[in-house]
Protein backbone atom coordinates (compact mmCIF):
# COMPACT_ATOMS: atom_id res chain seq x y z
CA UNK A 1 0.00 0.00 0.00
CA UNK A 2 1.40 3.40 -1.01
CA UNK A 3 0.80 6.55 1.00
CA UNK A 4 1.00 9.88 -0.80
CA UNK A 5 2.59 12.43 1.52
CA UNK A 6 1.81 16.13 1.34
CA UNK A 7 4.32 17.77 -0.97
CA UNK A 8 6.26 20.69 0.45
CA UNK A 9 6.47 23.72 -1.79
CA UNK A 10 9.31 26.05 -2.62
CA UNK A 11 9.22 29.28 -4.65
CA UNK A 12 9.49 28.66 -8.39
CA UNK A 13 11.78 30.72 -10.65
CA UNK A 14 9.69 33.30 -12.50
CA UNK A 15 9.59 33.21 -16.30
CA UNK A 16 10.85 36.57 -17.64
CA UNK A 17 7.87 36.97 -20.02
CA UNK A 18 5.23 36.25 -17.40
CA UNK A 19 2.51 38.95 -17.35
CA UNK A 20 0.38 37.70 -14.47
CA UNK A 21 2.24 36.72 -11.31
CA UNK A 22 -0.47 35.98 -8.75
CA UNK A 23 -3.93 34.81 -9.80
CA UNK A 24 -7.14 33.54 -8.28
CA UNK A 25 -8.59 30.85 -10.52
CA UNK A 26 -12.30 30.03 -10.33
CA UNK A 27 -13.16 26.53 -11.55
CA UNK A 28 -16.75 25.38 -11.79
CA UNK A 29 -17.62 22.07 -10.21
CA UNK A 30 -19.49 21.02 -13.34
CA UNK A 31 -16.31 21.45 -15.38
CA UNK A 32 -14.62 18.76 -13.27
CA UNK A 33 -17.52 16.40 -13.88
CA UNK A 34 -16.77 15.82 -17.56
CA UNK A 35 -19.42 15.83 -20.31
CA UNK A 36 -22.43 15.36 -18.02
CA UNK A 37 -21.18 17.81 -15.35
CA UNK A 38 -21.75 15.34 -12.50
CA UNK A 39 -19.30 13.61 -10.18
CA UNK A 40 -15.56 13.76 -10.84
CA UNK A 41 -14.06 12.78 -14.18
CA UNK A 42 -10.54 11.38 -13.71
CA UNK A 43 -9.45 12.36 -17.22
CA UNK A 44 -10.61 15.96 -16.77
CA UNK A 45 -8.97 16.14 -13.34
CA UNK A 46 -5.62 15.01 -14.72
CA UNK A 47 -5.85 17.29 -17.76
CA UNK A 48 -6.60 20.32 -15.59
CA UNK A 49 -3.83 19.39 -13.16
CA UNK A 50 -1.24 19.20 -15.94
CA UNK A 51 -2.37 22.59 -17.31
CA UNK A 52 -2.07 24.11 -13.84
CA UNK A 53 1.31 22.50 -13.32
CA UNK A 54 2.53 24.26 -16.47
CA UNK A 55 1.65 27.75 -15.18
CA UNK A 56 2.88 26.87 -11.68
CA UNK A 57 6.28 26.06 -13.19
CA UNK A 58 6.29 29.45 -14.94
CA UNK A 59 6.38 30.99 -11.46
CA UNK A 60 2.69 31.90 -11.11
CA UNK A 61 1.43 32.07 -7.53
CA UNK A 62 -1.89 30.28 -7.80
CA UNK A 63 -4.99 30.33 -5.62
CA UNK A 64 -8.03 28.29 -6.63
CA UNK A 65 -11.71 28.37 -5.70
CA UNK A 66 -13.72 25.35 -6.87
CA UNK A 67 -17.50 25.25 -7.13
CA UNK A 68 -19.61 22.31 -5.98
CA UNK A 69 -22.29 22.11 -8.66
CA UNK A 70 -21.18 18.66 -9.82
CA UNK A 71 -22.20 17.31 -6.40
CA UNK A 72 -24.76 19.69 -4.88
CA UNK A 73 -25.82 23.27 -5.58
CA UNK A 74 -27.47 25.24 -2.79
CA UNK A 75 -29.77 27.22 -5.06
CA UNK A 76 -31.19 24.03 -6.57
CA UNK A 77 -31.81 22.62 -3.13
CA UNK A 78 -33.61 25.81 -2.08
CA UNK A 79 -35.71 25.71 -5.26
CA UNK A 80 -36.96 22.28 -4.21
CA UNK A 81 -38.14 23.54 -0.85
CA UNK A 82 -35.05 23.19 1.34
CA UNK A 83 -34.07 25.88 3.78
CA UNK A 84 -31.68 28.11 1.81
CA UNK A 85 -29.05 28.38 4.55
CA UNK A 86 -29.08 24.59 5.04
CA UNK A 87 -28.81 23.99 1.30
CA UNK A 88 -25.93 26.46 0.98
CA UNK A 89 -24.00 24.74 3.75
CA UNK A 90 -24.44 21.45 1.89
CA UNK A 91 -23.07 23.17 -1.21
CA UNK A 92 -20.05 24.37 0.77
CA UNK A 93 -19.33 20.80 1.84
CA UNK A 94 -19.50 19.78 -1.84
CA UNK A 95 -16.74 22.32 -2.57
CA UNK A 96 -14.61 20.71 0.15
CA UNK A 97 -14.92 17.34 -1.61
CA UNK A 98 -13.89 18.92 -4.92
CA UNK A 99 -11.00 20.77 -3.27
CA UNK A 100 -9.61 17.56 -1.76
CA UNK A 101 -9.98 15.80 -5.12
CA UNK A 102 -8.15 18.63 -6.89
CA UNK A 103 -5.43 18.58 -4.24
CA UNK A 104 -4.90 14.86 -4.82
CA UNK A 105 -4.81 15.35 -8.60
CA UNK A 106 -2.30 18.21 -8.39
CA UNK A 107 -0.01 16.41 -5.98
CA UNK A 108 -0.08 13.32 -8.20
CA UNK A 109 1.69 15.42 -10.87
CA UNK A 110 4.13 16.97 -8.39
CA UNK A 111 2.44 20.28 -7.54
CA UNK A 112 2.52 21.17 -3.82
CA UNK A 113 -0.84 22.28 -2.45
CA UNK A 114 -2.65 23.40 0.68
CA UNK A 115 -6.41 23.29 1.20
CA UNK A 116 -7.77 26.09 3.38
CA UNK A 117 -11.42 25.84 4.37
CA UNK A 118 -13.77 28.63 5.42
CA UNK A 119 -15.61 25.97 7.45
CA UNK A 120 -13.54 24.39 10.21
CA UNK A 121 -12.79 20.77 9.25
CA UNK A 122 -9.42 20.30 10.91
CA UNK A 123 -9.04 16.64 10.02
CA UNK A 124 -8.88 17.33 6.27
CA UNK A 125 -8.09 21.03 5.76
CA UNK A 126 -6.46 24.00 7.43
CA UNK A 127 -8.79 26.77 8.60
CA UNK A 128 -8.76 29.82 6.33
CA UNK A 129 -6.54 32.55 7.75
CA UNK A 130 -5.56 35.30 5.32
CA UNK A 131 -1.95 35.68 6.46
CA UNK A 132 -1.45 31.91 6.42
CA UNK A 133 -2.81 31.74 2.87
CA UNK A 134 -0.46 34.54 1.76
CA UNK A 135 2.49 32.74 3.37
CA UNK A 136 1.63 29.47 1.60
CA UNK A 137 1.54 31.25 -1.77
CA UNK A 138 4.91 32.90 -1.14
CA UNK A 139 6.44 29.58 -0.06
CA UNK A 140 5.52 28.00 -3.38
CA UNK A 141 2.27 26.18 -2.63
CA UNK A 142 -0.89 26.24 -4.69
CA UNK A 143 -3.66 27.24 -2.29
CA UNK A 144 -7.13 25.77 -2.77
CA UNK A 145 -9.85 27.72 -0.97
CA UNK A 146 -12.71 25.43 0.09
CA UNK A 147 -16.20 26.08 1.49
CA UNK A 148 -16.80 29.35 -0.33
CA UNK A 149 -17.00 32.36 1.98
CA UNK A 150 -18.14 30.19 4.88
CA UNK A 151 -21.51 31.95 4.92
CA UNK A 152 -24.77 31.04 3.16
CA UNK A 153 -26.33 33.21 0.43
CA UNK A 154 -22.96 33.83 -1.28
CA UNK A 155 -21.82 32.00 -4.41
CA UNK A 156 -18.38 30.56 -5.05
CA UNK A 157 -17.97 33.32 -7.68
CA UNK A 158 -18.23 35.82 -4.84
CA UNK A 159 -15.81 33.72 -2.79
CA UNK A 160 -13.34 33.85 -5.69
CA UNK A 161 -13.64 37.64 -5.95
CA UNK A 162 -13.23 38.00 -2.18
CA UNK A 163 -10.16 35.77 -2.00
CA UNK A 164 -8.61 37.52 -5.00
CA UNK A 165 -8.90 40.87 -3.25
CA UNK A 166 -7.64 39.45 0.04
CA UNK A 167 -4.67 37.73 -1.64
CA UNK A 168 -3.83 40.90 -3.61
CA UNK A 169 -4.02 38.89 -6.83
CA UNK A 170 -3.35 40.44 -10.23
CA UNK A 171 -6.69 39.18 -11.55
CA UNK A 172 -9.49 36.65 -11.29
CA UNK A 173 -9.37 33.91 -13.93
CA UNK A 174 -12.82 32.51 -14.65
CA UNK A 175 -12.30 29.22 -16.53
CA UNK A 176 -15.47 28.10 -18.32
CA UNK A 177 -16.64 25.97 -21.23
CA UNK A 178 -16.82 28.98 -23.59
CA UNK A 179 -13.92 31.04 -24.90
CA UNK A 180 -15.07 34.44 -23.63
CA UNK A 181 -18.07 36.76 -23.53
CA UNK A 182 -20.03 37.36 -26.75
CA UNK A 183 -22.49 40.00 -27.88
CA UNK A 184 -25.02 37.16 -28.38
CA UNK A 185 -25.19 33.42 -27.96
CA UNK A 186 -22.40 31.97 -30.19
CA UNK A 187 -24.14 28.59 -30.29
CA UNK A 188 -27.27 30.03 -31.88
CA UNK A 189 -25.67 32.87 -33.85
CA UNK A 190 -22.71 32.23 -36.14
CA UNK A 191 -22.05 35.96 -36.46
CA UNK A 192 -21.63 36.43 -32.70
CA UNK A 193 -18.56 38.49 -31.83
CA UNK A 194 -16.35 37.98 -28.81
CA UNK A 195 -15.55 40.99 -26.68
CA UNK A 196 -11.82 41.46 -26.08
CA UNK A 197 -12.64 43.76 -23.15
CA UNK A 198 -15.81 44.68 -21.35
CA UNK A 199 -16.47 47.16 -18.54
CA UNK A 200 -17.83 46.10 -15.17
CA UNK A 201 -20.80 48.44 -15.64
CA UNK A 202 -21.75 46.95 -19.01
CA UNK A 203 -21.34 43.43 -17.65
CA UNK A 204 -23.76 44.29 -14.84
CA UNK A 205 -26.17 46.28 -16.99
CA UNK A 206 -26.52 43.48 -19.55
CA UNK A 207 -26.85 40.86 -16.80
CA UNK A 208 -24.27 38.58 -18.37
CA UNK A 209 -24.59 35.23 -16.63
CA UNK A 210 -20.95 34.13 -16.71
CA UNK A 211 -20.37 35.45 -13.17
CA UNK A 212 -22.82 36.68 -10.56
CA UNK A 213 -23.41 40.38 -9.96
CA UNK A 214 -22.13 40.40 -6.36
CA UNK A 215 -18.75 39.02 -7.46
CA UNK A 216 -18.44 41.50 -10.33
CA UNK A 217 -19.43 44.42 -8.08
CA UNK A 218 -16.75 43.41 -5.56
CA UNK A 219 -14.15 43.26 -8.34
CA UNK A 220 -15.26 46.68 -9.63
CA UNK A 221 -14.98 48.26 -6.17
CA UNK A 222 -11.43 46.94 -5.83
CA UNK A 223 -10.29 47.38 -9.47
CA UNK A 224 -9.75 43.62 -9.79
CA UNK A 225 -9.67 42.52 -13.46
CA UNK A 226 -11.62 39.41 -14.47
CA UNK A 227 -10.50 37.23 -17.37
CA UNK A 228 -13.11 34.85 -18.80
CA UNK A 229 -11.71 32.10 -21.04
CA UNK A 230 -12.15 28.49 -22.07
CA UNK A 231 -10.57 25.81 -19.93
CA UNK A 232 -11.20 23.16 -22.60
CA UNK A 233 -8.63 24.55 -25.06
CA UNK A 234 -5.21 23.07 -24.40
CA UNK A 235 -2.61 25.66 -23.37
CA UNK A 236 -5.09 28.43 -22.53
CA UNK A 237 -3.95 28.74 -18.94
CA UNK A 238 -0.40 29.39 -20.11
CA UNK A 239 -1.53 31.80 -22.84
CA UNK A 240 -3.52 33.89 -20.37
CA UNK A 241 -0.60 34.14 -17.94
CA UNK A 242 1.78 35.08 -20.77
CA UNK A 243 -0.49 37.94 -21.83
CA UNK A 244 -1.93 36.50 -25.05
CA UNK A 245 -5.28 37.68 -26.40
CA UNK A 246 -7.40 34.89 -24.97
CA UNK A 247 -10.98 35.24 -23.78
CA UNK A 248 -12.54 38.45 -22.48
CA UNK A 249 -11.16 40.83 -19.86
CA UNK A 250 -13.62 42.69 -17.64
CA UNK A 251 -12.07 45.95 -16.42
CA UNK A 252 -13.04 49.45 -15.34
Amino acid sequence: MSIRMTIQGKPQPVHPDLKIHRVLLKLSGEALGGPDGAGLDSIVMRTVSLELKEIFELGVQLGIVVGGGNIFRGLKGAAKGMDRAQADHMGMLATVINSLALQDALESVGVPTRVLSALEILEVAEPYIRRKAMAHLERGNVVIFAAGTGSPFFSTDTAAALRAVEMQADCVLKATKVDGIYDKDPVQHKDAKRYATLTYDRFLAERIGVMDATAVSLCRENAMPIRVFSMTTEGNFRRVCMGDDVGTTVVD
